[in-house]
């Protein structure tokens, strides 16, 4: 594993942590199938959803937010692939949609975590 998949391993681990902490049941994780991969697949009870969470995670501000990734082709493939996700298995709910969990390690103590709810 290389450093960026170390670090997009630990940007999803406490993804998880923070959604959990939030009351989210998580169903599912790195998903794929031929057209990509679902980061986590997860239930929001409160507002009876599937949330389809793309995790970005940043050491840095060089490129900007991490959720400015998240647009266009990017958003039309995620739509795709919770489509599919959703046929595959049989899950429901009054709702879907995708949200951005942006995380920023920090060089000691916990990371920073910003959790962007409906981007599309």
């Amino acid at each position: 594993m290389g450093a960026k998949d170390a670090v997009g391993a630990y940007g999803e681990r406490v993804a998880v942590q923070r959604l959990k902490a939030a009351g989210f049941e998580v169903l599912d994780r790195n998903w794929r199938c031929d057209a990509g991969e679902l980061d986590i697949v997860a239930r929001d009870p409160e507002a009876d959803e599937i949330v389809f969470v793309e995790v970005k995670t940043r050491t840095g501000t060089a490129f900007g937010h991490p959720a400015e990734a998240v647009v266009g082709a990017k958003l039309a493939r995620l739509r795709r692939l919770a489509a599919r996700w959703l046929v595959l298995h049989d899950v429901h709910a009054s709702g879907v949609r995708i949200d951005v969990v942006a995380v920023w390690p920090q060089p000691s103590g916990p990371a920073r975590v910003e959790h962007l709810r409906a981007v599309a």
